[in-house]
């Protein structure tokens, strides 16, 4: 299949590295899907992007996920490839985690991620070509403290996307993650606001605690984190299956 003939569904679409990852895949010549909650932020993320349309869409509501994907396949136009870009975080001490809290992270992180590659994997396995590429984080391959539940959704995230690989193995159809450090969208300047406002740290002192770990010393770019997303969904990347690929500056080795 040619970059024409595909289309891209990506949830999270709107911002962040949902919305860099969408710029590139159009840059490329792939029809695409943003699929996010905030029917404005996603209206205004497509007149940017020539071709694309938007989905409002809730991957933690199996209902309406469900009615989506069905309308979708009515319609002839059910993803040949998935990027699960939908996530939050929120952070505290474990202790002061709420089970309301721990249960949000799980379900944006890893739940949602779950119902949109149920979804899919029929129609991919069924035309013989497929990718299911997942946003996780470094936080899938290491701790960090005071994340807890999002540590372990991403954890859970990345656990899933390789016992999918291997479910897959031989249908021409992929399961990856790729997994960024700390990078430069919302989710990481709510962070450093939180840093400011708990420490009476400047925002420049917010960040270097963020990339202390970094060799770099420096956020990820979401449009790096993109254009490995992309080479993951190309045909030629086809002996890439159920890898978690850190996109970090050389923090996770």
């Amino acid at each position: 299949m040619d970059n024409q003939q595909n289309h891209v569904l990506i949830t999270g679409g709107g911002s962040g590295i949902g919305l860099a990852t969408a710029r590139t895949f159009v840059n490329a010549g792939y029809r695409v899907t943003l699929a996010g909650r905030n029917r404005n932020r996603l209206d205004a993320a497509i007149s940017h992007l020539p071709g694309a349309s938007a989905l409002p869409l809730d991957v933690t509501d199996e209902a309406a996920l469900t009615i989506a994907f069905q309308n979708l396949a009515s319609e002839g136009n059910m993803p040949d490839i998935l990027i699960n870009n939908a996530g939050a975080a929120k952070t505290a001490p474990l202790h002061r985690t709420s089970l309301d809290d721990w249960n949000a992270m799980l379900a944006v992180n890893l739940t949602g991620a779950f119902l949109c590659a149920r979804a899919v994997v029929p129609h991919m396995k069924e035309q013989g070509f497929g990718r299911i590429i997942t946003v996780a984080s470094t936080a899938g391959l290491k701790g960090y403290a005071y994340t807890a539940a999002y540590t372990a959704a991403k954890h859970g995230v990345i656990g899933m996307t390789r016992s999918l690989a291997l479910e897959l193995a031989g249908s021409g159809v992929t399961a990856n993650a790729v997994c960024p450090g700390f990078t430069d969208t919302d989710i990481v300047s709510t962070s450093v606001a939180n840093i400011v406002e708990k420490t009476g740290r400047s925002a420049e002192d917010a960040v270097k605690e963020l990339t202390k770990h970094s060799p770099e010393g420096r956020l990820i770019r979401p449009e790096e984190v993109a254009d490995t997303i992309l080479w993951l969904a190309r045909a030629e990347a086809a002996a890439m299956n159920g890898q978690a690929i850190a996109v970090a500056g050389g923090e996770v080795m």
